[in-house]
């Protein structure tokens, strides 16, 4: 493949990686704000009927929260191939700057193969989302604090272990590219089932278990809070003196993880 093509390819991906993540995170935070929004509406009403009014381009908006399914199931507009489109795009870049490109290996870091490499970047990604999947179903996902502490410490742990074994930019971008799974991963195959189980009983006029939806809810809020740091690190490439090239590498991604969760925080808020 010659330069060119490889630069166009490039370029065509990363416009569809950037612009699917920008319809994916939007969403993703605009109903985190139209429900945080709904639980101050239903303390003031008492839990009766809670609408939000907006105002944009000329025009008002009312948007209800219902508690049963008004119209018919294919009617249900489903918010989901942005996050795939998102994750495959940016495997894709994954796998043409790393793992076909020369940025994966550093000799200077460590001496292994680029199969090696690529088998270490692909186990993190499955291992990443198997310990962070575990860990929200045991007693630590219960706790809002405990679960912090969690993430701290194995965002940390796994930030120092592929520095040690990748070069800095490769280190940096798998970080990301392991919560980018994770993210992924909660929609297909955990909140997409939940809301499958919710039309369908609601459909058949049945009752819902509450905590399929609760899960749900806690796995959106979990992407909320892991989609700055993706955007942190996405970037960190175009600042190597900064961020993977400095010397206190390590100690700048753990600040940019921590930085983008407050910063998730101030706009979940907000």
């Amino acid at each position: 493949m010659s330069s060119a093509i490889r630069e166009w390819l490039n370029l065509s991906v990363r416009w569809i990686h950037v612009f699917a993540g920008i319809m994916w995170v939007g969403q993703t935070y605009y109903f985190t704000w139209l429900d945080g929004q709904f639980g101050k509406v239903e303390k003031q009403t008492a839990g009766g009927a809670a609408a939000v009014w907006m105002v944009h381009s000329g025009g008002f908006y009312t948007v209800e929260k219902q508690k049963a399914l008004g119209v018919g199931p294919e009617q249900v507009h489903w918010f989901r191939w942005e996050a795939f489109t998102t994750w495959l795009a940016g495997m894709v870049l994954l796998v043409l700057v790393y793992y076909v490109g020369s940025g994966l290996i550093d000799p200077d870091v460590a001496e292994i193969s680029k199969a090696a490499g690529i088998a270490i970047g692909l186990g993190a990604l499955v291992g990443g989302w198997i310990m962070y999947d575990l860990a929200v179903g045991s007693p630590l996902g219960k706790s809002e604090f405990a679960f912090l502490g969690f993430a701290l410490v194995a965002t940390s742990a796994l930030g120092w272990g592929l520095l040690h074994v990748f070069s800095g930019r490769a280190a940096y971008i798998h970080v990301g590219a392991i919560f980018g799974t994770i993210m992924t991963l909660n929609v297909w195959m955990r909140i997409l089932p939940a809301q499958r189980k919710m039309i369908a009983a609601a459909a058949s006029g049945a009752k819902f278990d509450a905590a399929l939806g609760a899960q749900a809810k806690l796995r959106s809020k979990h992407n909320t809070f892991m989609a700055v740091p993706v955007v942190f690190l996405m970037i960190s490439n175009h600042f190597p003196v900064a961020t993977y090239g400095n010397t206190y590498s390590w100690g700048v991604l753990v600040a940019l993880v921590v930085t983008g969760w407050a910063a998730a925080l101030v706009i979940r808020l907000a």
